[in-house]
């Protein structure tokens, strides 16, 4: 078997694994197998890179390229080790830009080493589509990381005319590409690059905070065109299959998201939703109704006489950092011969899946973990519906009031069940910045405070019953 044949061969199984773990990434229960498939592919793949002779030629620069994965690794692993899972998505959102950026580089370079050569046209295409994706999922990804950061306004930022700007700068930049095409000026790519990079940050800039998620998968999913686009160019199958599974899957998970929050992509990206706050977070409404608050031992004494309790959790849950303690209450109800399960929405944390890894790092059981659809059908037999930092996921607006920004979106129906228990700090609603009715609900009780601290005191009241 010939080196060239034996390279293939293994860059086939690469592209192979990388197949298979997507398979296991959509389930919780077999995410980290399917990452540590992906992971050993891509060894594999950069492995066989170094040994693969393109075009008669051995691999250049060995120790800068060395070099930079060193850097690279000395970078990622304590990031990666050491991030609160509070600040995953933004995690993601950098690690994907990095990605964006790379692609756009690898482009960029390719063009100057190439356009002396007068390729065809359609290679040159490639080259400039690499740099127009890859650079405004650079620039958008690097603006989502500093929402989700706190590094600046969460809102939606909003200007006059901005639709109309984002217009004008995407035909700029197609007009730029033609441009380039005919004359092959590395000026005018610079321009493009410049262009791009502006692009990208007004691309994101009108999202709201909780709309990010959405754009950073559809972001991902740019990365990976720039990196088939990269493929194309540097004539490598596997980056092409890489770039287009990253690619279609960002996609996919793009719409099921935007699904599961009940709104269109179009209505995500341009609507500047979560901008206008309509709510007062008072006790007491206007028609003369008010919340019912108790304390930890009050909700302990009821969950000790329940039968069946769901827990919902939110992305409260995951700031408070108190998933470990919400485990031992369910364990600890679960001893006293009280069915407990968890009633989960797709968009319950700041990405898919969010909830899900939280409650996995606290070893709460897989099984327990009912979605949206099965977990409403079993609301009603619940005697107590426990919701731990969540809002907009449990709100009757949604289905009862057509002019709430947030109606038709997908809820769970957390009022089925006999008695209500929300943890909050405050009455402060929530992203959509709209009146929770169940809050005021007579079934409703609410313990403020921190979520951490008040299933600490609950746990400990619960023992001492």
């Amino acid at each position: 078997m010939s080196r060239g044949t034996l390279i293939d061969l293994l860059y086939l199984f690469s592209a192979t694994t990388f197949i298979i773990a997507l398979k296991g990434l959509g389930s919780p229960k077999h995410a980290r197998r399917g990452n540590m498939v992906a992971a050993f592919g891509m060894l594999v793949a950069i492995v066989a890179t170094f040994f693969n002779h393109v075009g008669g030629h051995s691999l250049r620069h060995v120790w800068l390229i060395l070099l930079a994965m060193a850097i690279g690794v000395i970078v990622a692993v304590p990031t990666a080790r050491f991030v609160k899972m509070t600040a995953m998505p933004q995690l993601v959102a950098i690690f994907n830009g990095v990605g964006g950026g790379a692609a756009a580089l690898v482009s960029i370079t390719e063009f100057i080493h190439i356009k002396s050569s007068h390729p065809a046209t359609y290679v040159i295409l490639e080259v400039l589509l690499g740099v127009l994706i890859g650079t405004v999922s650079f620039a958008g990804s690097a603006v989502a990381f500093a929402k989700l950061q706190e590094l600046m306004t969460g809102r939606p930022v909003t200007y006059p005319g901005q639709q109309l700007i984002n217009g004008v700068v995407g035909v700029a930049a197609l007009a730029l590409i033609v441009t380039i095409l005919v004359t092959a000026s590395t000026s005018l790519l610079w321009v493009l690059f410049a262009l791009a990079f502006v692009l990208g940050v007004i691309f994101v800039l009108p999202i709201g905070g909780a709309d990010v998620p959405v754009l950073i998968s559809l972001l991902n999913a740019f990365t990976g065109l720039a990196v088939a686009a990269s493929g194309f160019t540097l004539g490598s199958n596997l980056l092409i299959v890489a770039g287009t599974l990253v690619g279609a899957s960002g996609i996919l998970l793009t719409r099921l998201m935007s699904k599961a929050m009940g709104r269109s992509l179009s209505n995500v990206l341009f609507s500047a939703f979560g901008s206008v706050i309509t709510a007062s977070g008072a006790t007491t409404r206007d028609d003369g109704r008010s919340v019912r608050s108790g304390t930890p031992e009050d909700i302990a004494i009821l969950l000790g006489f329940s039968t069946r309790v769901v827990i919902i959790p939110g992305y409260g849950l995951a700031v408070a950092q108190g998933q470990h303690v919400l485990r031992e209450l369910a364990e600890l109800l679960e001893s006293k011969g009280i069915e407990v399960f968890y009633a989960i929405h797709p968009v319950a944390g700041r990405m898919p899946g969010h909830m899900n890894v939280l409650l996995a790092e606290a070893n709460v059981p897989y099984e327990q973990l009912i979605e949206l659809d099965e977990a409403n059908s079993e609301l009603a037999t619940a005697d107590v519906a426990l919701v731990v930092g969540a809002n907009d996921t449990v709100n009757p607006a949604a289905v009862d009031d057509p002019s709430s920004p947030i109606y038709g979106m997908p809820i769970i129906h957390a009022d089925l069940a006999e008695n209500v228990v929300f943890l909050k700090r405050s009455m402060r609603p929530g992203f959509a910045g709209i009146e929770n009715d169940l809050l005021y609900n007579p079934k409703t009780t609410l313990v403020f405070g921190d979520a951490k601290d008040t299933l600490t005191k609950m746990v400990a009241a619960v023992k001492a019953n």
